[in-house]
């Protein structure tokens, strides 16, 4: 590609942009280029000053580094650190803090003189925190500034802990935490109440003095708020923005981070185009959105004014382009998710034969199943196929620790009611609320404990699945082994995992599989459970002749939904149909109110299903489809 059309592709960004295919192959590049200063400063006997940053974004980062470390002999001993911030208040011991995190993914595993560490003290009395912030800016100075900051980003645009409001000046200091920041770290302290208001923070201005900054992120979740930084005005309300103030900045992103930035999210806005179909339908739906249009109501003036009259020359007249994408929309509508017998199938997203179909849903957490399918999961039972559901996890992390008690109480009645003695019970009640009584933040249950809620969920998910139709003997509660931790932090993917998860495969021998397509989960445990699906399928599929016939359908809905150019089979539910889904979730009592893990919308599970379900059956009456109260949506994932 020549500048000039690298220029014109990048002329929505106000700062250079690196985009990975994976956050795998960006923290690579990322650790290469830190061990290459390193390097650098050690042939000129000079020592390396980094910022460093925690959270999730840069682990893979200092993995690398770690190995590089520890097989390519890259030593530290002439590096320097400053990190970007700390809690406060904060013991340096506890399992979230800063300390522990950099010790646990860097520090204990390279050569690095713990000297030439340093971290905002979260243990300083109010009266010394102005004099050590004072300080921390000195010790920088004098060691003739950062060579290198790195950095995230959070969903309120923050970088360090300068949230929203922060002044483009601002030094090392304290700061309140804005809510949203509190929230999205409430999965690491048990709770958003139990994250501290306040942090100690490198400020933006300290940040700019850097030599070289690289921003990272990852994942979709990031896209809006790195559009944001990257392509829109500056404003002290996105603190990220004032970075297009520095000409040493780079952003390092994957695919998805990037996703919304205009020159992969528009690109015929930016340049000329191959007009795959799925890039034409994306458009046209685009088009009809941004002008509040049908599709057959686009006209060719509507093309040429919005970026899009290669299309219209290419492959017009535009009437025959809105027809054909009407029609490709339409046809993704169905009120047979399991294919409808006796029936012509070519324009239909699902197969007609077999008439009645082996499916299995699969279901990450105990209420993903009803929470993001339960029209279609209903339906499918009420048409007569052959349906199994499969709850991957126990989602034991995910229940109030007073519903347990609630529980044992219960039991502990029920046995005294009926005679029985309740002695061992009582003793393991008296164990329990003693134990919770002195639990720390994210502290990990008792096996008692966990066993309760694991039984909690486990009795709910029997209770919607009864609803939904399912026999007991079709209900299949996996408990795979990664995610028995008792943490929110999983064990990584075994053998075992995929082996069960095989094993109830061949078992079922399904038509059609349904898993959750949606990935922005909090603890990341749907992409988890997806990839362990996919990689029982490609081994099943060497030696198994039904894998050939099966196909693999994706949902979402309890965390975000489909773009509606991505929708590939649309269910249309009644209003009956809702209140039947509706009545699904509630079994789910534990999970009803307030969640333990609401992640960033406070809206109850049922209602974010509702409303996303109607807004999708909106967008398609918006396009000049037939009116539904609403629509599950589903993608087929081609393995």
């Amino acid at each position: 590609m020549s500048r000039l059309n690298l220029l014109e592709e990048t002329r929505y960004e106000k700062l250079h942009v690196t985009v990975y295919p994976d956050q795998q192959t960006a923290s690579k590049q990322v650790a290469r280029k830190i061990a290459g200063l390193i390097k650098s400063k050690q042939d000129s006997a000079l020592p390396a000053v980094l910022g460093l940053a925690t959270g999730v974004t840069p682990i893979k980062v200092y993995q690398e580094l770690v190995r590089l470390h520890q097989e390519e002999n890259l030593s530290f001993k002439n590096v320097i650190t400053f990190n970007l911030d700390e809690y406060y208040p904060m013991k340096p011991d506890a399992a979230q803090s800063y300390v522990t995190f950099m010790k646990e993914n860097l520090f204990n595993h390279i050569d690095i003189d713990p000297a030439n560490i340093h971290i905002p003290d979260g243990t300083l009395n109010k009266d010394e925190v102005a004099a050590f912030c004072l300080n921390y800016e000195k010790q920088i100075e004098q060691l003739g500034g950062l060579d290198l900051q790195i950095l995230g980003i959070g969903r309120t645009g923050h970088i360090g802990f300068n949230e929203p409001g922060s002044a483009p000046n601002s030094g090392t200091r304290v700061v309140t935490l804005d809510d949203l920041t509190r929230s999205d770290a409430s999965r690491d302290f048990g709770g958003k109440e139990k994250v501290p208001a306040k942090a100690i923070t490198m400020g933006i201005g300290t940040i700019f003095k850097a030599r070289e900054i690289i921003l990272m992120a990852w994942s979709q979740k990031k896209a809006p708020i790195i559009k944001k930084a990257v392509e829109g005005e500056i404003s002290g309300e996105v603190p990220a923005t004032y970075l297009q103030l520095s000409g040493q900045v780079e952003f390092v992103l994957d695919e998805g981070a990037a996703s919304e930035l205009t020159r992969f999210d528009t690109p015929w806005l930016v340049k000329d185009c191959i007009w795959t179909n799925q890039l034409k339908k994306k458009a046209v739906i685009w088009l009809a959105g941004k002008l509040s249009k049908p599709v057959l109501k686009l006209t060719e003036e509507d093309y040429n004014n919005h970026g899009m009259a290669q299309l219209a020359v290419e492959q017009g007249p535009v009437y025959n382009i809105n027809i054909d994408i009407f029609n490709q929309i339409q046809h993704t509508i169905t009120g047979w998710p399991g294919g409808k017998p006796n029936a012509d199938d070519s324009q239909r997203p699902e197969r007609a034969l077999p008439a009645q179909k082996r499916s299995i849903v699969f279901s990450p957490h105990p209420d993903d199943d009803v929470i993001s399918m339960g029209g279609t999961f209903i339906r499918l039972v009420d048409q007569g196929h052959d349906v199994h559901v499969a709850y991957q996890t126990s989602g034991n992390t995910a229940v109030w620790d007073d519903d347990v008690l609630r529980y044992v109480e219960f039991a502990i009645d029920f046995n005294d009611s009926i005679g029985d003695d309740s002695a061992k019970l009582k003793a393991i009640y008296e164990d329990m609320t003693s134990f919770m009584k002195n639990k720390q933040p994210n502290q990990i249950d008792t096996q008692e404990i966990r066993n309760v809620k694991g039984f909690i969920r486990k009795a709910e998910a029997i209770a919607g699945s009864r609803y939904a139709g399912i026999p007991d003997d079709h209900i299949h509660f996996m408990a795979l082994p990664f995610y028995e931790t008792g943490k929110t932090q999983k064990s990584a993917v075994g053998e075992e995992d995929i082996k069960l998860t095989m094993e109830l495969l061949q078992k079922v021998k399904p038509h059609q599989i349904f898993a959750a397509g949606d990935f922005a989960d909090p603890h990341g445990t749907h992409v988890v459970c997806f990839n362990i699906i996919l990689a029982a399928l490609q081994r099943l599929k060497q030696t198994e002749e039904w894998v050939k016939d099966c196909w693999l359908w994706l949902y979402r809905g309890a965390w975000h939904e489909f773009e509606t150019h991505e929708i590939e089979m649309a269910v249309p539910l009644s209003p009956q149909e809702v209140l039947r889904k509706r009545h699904a979730i509630f079994k789910h009592q534990s999970q009803k109110d307030t969640p333990v893990f609401p992640g960033d919308d406070d809206r109850e599970f049922w209602v974010r299903a509702e409303d996303r379900n109607r807004e999708t059956a909106n967008r398609y009456n918006q396009l000049g489809l037939a009116e539904y109260e609403a629509m599950e949506a589903f993608v087929q994932y081609k393995f």
